[in-house]
């Protein structure tokens, strides 16, 4: 009898993902309360780990704190998003803070910074001033940059081409068209992916990418954006193919724990298992790529 126990967990264990989740917001107010729960959620779901982003120096603080009390499952990055780029010239003071908090070794990446012109919470040169300091910050602490751009593609090219010696980049939550993804591929950056793929209805966005294998596997990265972002797996423009092809185990923890207010990481296979769909791969490829493209570039522990 207790072999045939322990067969099931095997077979259990076989049967689910192991993936890593590159962007979850749970610093985020939304997960006051209930932190634990949601952690331990992802876990069982198979999110063996979660990357936090600081979007502010207070965000980035506290992203390092949550990597310090699940250590091993929580890594932390330091950015200052775009619409949050005029605080630092409203107190520059801060910056010292920031940099101290990037050279933790529980910090993996810097970002997201870079350039958004859909909304004009900060200055366009204002934007820029803080996008280049954050690209020094990486190059001279030798770690990876992540890339929030909205509508700004040409001159996040422009600035990044001046600094050759920041070499891992990562388009974080891509929604750009194909032509614009080919122009980040074409430099050897990362796409990172997450359920906006059941929103993208265009015949140029990332469906096409997935579905014409444009994407390389080792270029590709999911998150959940978490609160944000969640899949809606019963969008009406998803193919049936796609439908079909998410488990019963993945809809499980996504219809019982994710709502559109409230995503969580542990919605992360679902995505997964999307992916593959589209890309006609099986999703043990896709969680084994992505889940090595991130310990490899981030440096995780195992």
């Amino acid at each position: 009898m207790a072999d045939s126990n322990v067969s099931d967990e095997m077979k259990q264990c076989y049967e689910n993902l192991i993936v890593i989740d590159c962007g979850a917001n749970l610093t985020n107010k939304k997960y006051s309360r209930d932190l634990d729960s949601v952690v331990q959620r992802a876990q069982d779901a198979g999110v063996q780990k979660i990357m936090v982003p600081g979007t502010s120096v207070k965000s980035s603080k506290e992203a390092l704190r949550l990597s310090r009390l699940y250590p091993g499952v929580i890594y932390s990055t330091a950015g200052i998003h775009p619409h949050d780029s005029k605080s630092i010239i409203e107190e520059p003071k801060s910056w010292f803070e920031f940099e101290t908090i990037a050279q933790s070794l529980e910090c993996v990446a810097i970002g997201p910074c870079g350039l958004d012109y859909q909304r004009d919470f900060s200055e366009p040169d204002v934007q820029k001033e803080i996008f280049e300091k954050q690209i020094c910050l990486a190059a001279k602490l030798n770690k990876p940059l992540l890339i929030h751009e909205r509508s700004a593609q040409a001159d996040v090219l422009d600035i990044l081409e001046r600094f050759p010696t920041v070499q891992q980049i990562v388009i974080r939550s891509f929604m750009g068209t194909t032509e614009e993804a080919i122009k980040y591929l074409e430099r050897g950056y990362y796409l990172g992916f997450t359920g906006y793929l059941c929103k993208d209805k265009s015949d140029t966005g990332v469906r096409k990418l997935l579905e014409e294998k444009i994407l390389p596997l080792d270029r590709l990265l999911v998150e959940t954006d978490s609160p944000f972002m969640y899949p809606n797996t019963r969008a009406s423009k998803l193919p049936q193919h796609v439908k079909t092809g998410i488990t019963d185990r993945s809809l499980l923890f996504l219809h019982r724990y994710c709502t559109f207010q409230r995503n969580e990481p542990c919605s992360l296979p679902a995505i997964v298992e999307m992916i593959a769909a589209f890309m006609n791969n099986t999703p043990d490829e896709v969680a084994l790529a992505t889940a090595f493209n991130a310990l490899k570039l981030f440096g995780l522990s195992q």
